[in-house]
């Protein structure tokens, strides 16, 4: 290796580990820890508080002139987002169509065709430049401007028309976790209000305690293969799609791993290639049809020595992480995800990082 490249190794390696000079001693006392621990008590107070709500958006959403509905967000806030695109065009049958953000902030682009449509800006601090920009073009061009959000005291929810309370309280760590999750939650909250509502209350009901005994799941077993990764994939499709991005931001932003996240049927068009002997692999398996040919895919990567690690039964050869067992497709992800953040919060303390303090972020990210 080059003496130049090496040393530039060198220094980056130190200057990204000296940020976080002094990690918790112990997984448990990070707030990143505390904070996803409280999820389940979270969503549950979520749904009581927002059943009203909901059932208002689901009018919205279901009327007959609401043929598009838009979203809006950044980070964590954009992935879940793509889990309520799921849930809407797959239950709902309505077009939906992520707004890039730039479109409004930079571009200032007239959006006529929003008008009288929901334009739902997902974020957790409700500050961010871009994001208010957007909305206020929404605005402007006749959108009902929706603001799923956690601080009802941004200004965001002063250029809404109708304002969801994530009601997740103050998160200090800058991952995001029970924020994240209570996103998920009002996008399938919303969804079981716009059809059959008496099928999918008990399924919606359940997720408070499925959600704790998920926090209670350990995966340590896939500690010990995925601490030496310098990259890794995360895979998933149709509803775990979504938490899949997600992981791999967390695993970016927590771990210090370089980690991609694909869609199982778009990973064998080219990214496969990249995968060898001890590559290490997350798999979040969905419940529904679009676990058709997963395991096949899966066992190709077995073939090759990949280290396979996956939510719950992913085929012969791969590291099987306990999951809740029998849930709905629907809300099954967002368990999977609230086990992910404790598995992800061990890792980053076992590579010697913190991960309530990534290197060279913040809490409220401001673009423009």
């Amino acid at each position: 290796m080059p003496a130049n490249i090496s040393g530039l190794r060198m220094e980056v390696n130190w200057y990204y580990t000296g940020i976080n000079m002094q990690p918790a001693a112990h997984p448990s006392s990070t707030l990143m820890f505390a904070e996803a621990s409280e999820a389940g008590q979270i969503v549950a107070k979520q749904l009581s508080e927002n059943a009203v709500l909901a059932k208002e958006l689901a009018k919205l959403l279901m009327r007959p002139a609401t043929h598009t509905i838009f979203t809006c967000a950044r980070g964590s806030s954009d992935h879940a987002a793509a889990y309520g695109k799921f849930l809407f065009e797959t239950r709902l049958r309505k077009t939906v169509s992520s707004h890039p953000p730039s479109m409004g902030s930079v571009y200032r682009v007239p959006m006529e065709h929003m008008a009288e449509q929901p334009f739902i800006v997902v974020s957790q601090s409700g500050k961010s430049p871009d994001l208010l920009a957007s909305a206020e073009v929404a605005r402007e061009a006749g959108a009902i401007v929706i603001a799923i959000v956690n601080d009802e005291n941004s200004p965001l929810v002063r250029l809404a028309d109708i304002v969801m309370p994530l009601r997740a309280g103050p998160e200090r760590s800058v991952a995001a976790t029970k924020s994240f999750i209570a996103t998920l939650a009002a996008f399938a909250q919303i969804m079981s209000e716009c059809i059959d509502r008496q099928a999918f209350e008990p399924v919606i009901s359940a997720l408070p305690d499925q959600l704790s005994h998920a926090w209670a799941a350990s995966w340590d077993e896939a500690l010990a293969p995925f601490t030496q990764a310098r990259s890794l994939f995360v895979l998933g499709r149709g509803p775990s799609f979504g938490i899949g991005l997600e992981a791999a931001l967390k695993f970016k932003e927590t771990c210090g791993i370089h980690a991609e996240a694909f869609s199982t049927a778009e990973v064998a068009h080219g990214p496969m290639a990249v995968v060898d002997r001890n590559f290490p692999i997350l798999v979040f398996p969905p419940l529904d049809e679009a676990r058709a040919g997963m395991d096949a895919l899966l066992g190709l990567f077995v073939e090759k020595g990949a280290i396979v690690a996956g939510a719950g039964a992913v085929g012969k050869g791969a590291i099987e992480l306990p999951v809740v067992a029998d849930m709905h497709p629907v809300t099954a992800p967002i368990a999977m995800i609230q086990s992910f953040y404790r598995f992800a919060n061990a890792l980053a303390i076992e590579r010697g990082f913190d991960p309530d303090t990534p290197p060279l972020l913040k809490k409220v990210t401001e673009t423009i």
